[in-house]
């Protein structure tokens, strides 16, 4: 189970950027490695790791916008919950 976790977390870093990344697969894989998940009234998450807080815009589909991914990567860059370091 731990591979397919890495693999959602890995999806984040590819290139050129994907497009069909699961929100709620994403978001099991980021429970799984630790970060806290806190879903609000207002269609976003908040992720919380190592003291750090990032608010993620869920998509009105299932898949996270390019926009959002990359601002993903830029946090997990940040806290260093990155695929060479899984």
């Amino acid at each position: 189970m731990s591979h397919r976790h890495k693999a959602k977390i890995e999806k984040v870093f590819e290139h050129p950027i994907s497009s069909n990344i699961d929100v709620k697969k994403l978001v099991s894989a980021l429970e799984h490695y630790g970060m806290q998940v806190e879903t609000t009234k207002k269609h976003k998450v908040k992720l919380f790791y190592r003291e750090r807080e990032f608010v993620l815009n869920l998509p009105h589909g299932d898949h996270l916008t390019k926009d959002e991914t990359v601002r993903l990567r830029h946090f997990l860059e940040e806290v260093e919950l990155t695929p060479d370091r899984l």
